[in-house]
């Protein structure tokens, strides 16, 4: 065979391979090739086109919370108002989260996936360096507020003391988020009527405690009957030792509440 021959075989031979080689290869899927944060783009309710709800542990959509109430709890005069359950026919309650200690990652997609309305009390000694982890929950629609400096109980603390504490974390959260909060949690749920001055002082519209907190065995109730009911404040508690990660321990609660026929409202828009 001539030189030229033998080169246009071993050519023909490799586009005959190259051919086969594309032709006969088992499929890749694409989204592997993209990698995971492309799948997400593709797939936004997860690779399986599964609903945001199913994917948290629900077994139905939140119901849409109503339009807001036209004049807030807060439009009244005078020291600011204590509530743990606001007076509406609405039926909605409300989701809070005290001090900052915990720092899910995967809570900040689940309030974005659920466009849902929580609201964060900090404590600036406990949430230390994790501000970024606030900041990103604040950007997927959660609300920022004031749970004091160093988590003191106040009853009995002078005014000066109150006011350091509620006035220094307002400065703080406002230098770290550009808003100063408009609602404050005592530690421990516990106050006097110097704390009611000094949060007045400091910009305070409304002292928030709560009606209703979970526990490892499910809900315990401060007052009333032992049952949601709209307009509830509840403390979402802190995290167990052993307990399940907040994530999970959020989707129990809102079985909870779609089971007393109610859904999730944004506490600042009825404050």
């Amino acid at each position: 065979m001539s030189r030229p021959r033998a080169t246009a075989a071993v050519l023909a031979a490799a586009l005959l391979l190259s051919a086969c080689v594309s032709a006969c290869a088992p499929s890749v899927d694409p989204i592997e090739r993209l990698g995971r944060k492309a799948a997400d783009r593709v797939h936004p309710h997860g690779p399986s086109g599964e609903p945001p709800y199913r994917r948290w542990g629900l077994t139905e959509p939140l119901a849409p919370a109503p339009r807001p109430p036209l004049h807030p709890l807060s439009l009244r005069t005078g020291l600011p108002p204590v509530v743990d359950h606001v007076p509406t026919s609405d039926r909605v309650v409300f989701l809070t989260y005290d001090d900052g200690a915990e720092k899910d990652p995967r809570f900040v997609d689940m309030v974005r996936e659920l466009r849902l309305p929580v609201s964060m009390f900090l404590t600036d000694s406990v949430v230390g360096p994790g501000y970024g982890h606030f900041a990103r929950l604040q950007s997927v629609g959660a609300s920022v507020e004031n749970h004091t400096l160093d988590h003191p109980a106040m009853p009995g603390l002078p005014y000066a003391g109150q006011r350091a504490e509620i006035c220094g974390q307002q400065e703080k959260l406002k230098s770290r988020f550009g808003i100063r909060p408009r609602l404050f949690r005592p530690p421990y749920g516990t106050y006097d009527t110097t704390t009611l001055r000094a949060a007045e002082d400091c910009g305070v519209a409304a002292v928030v405690l709560w009606r209703a907190a979970t526990t490892p065995d499910g809900i315990t109730y401060r007052a009333g009957d032992r049952q949601l009911r709209p307009g509830d404040v509840i403390l979402v508690g802190p995290d167990e030792a052993l307990g399940p990660p907040l994530r999970e321990r959020t989707a129990r609660l809102l079985r909870r509440v779609q089971a007393s026929g109610l859904t999730v409202g944004r506490l600042e828009d009825y404050l």
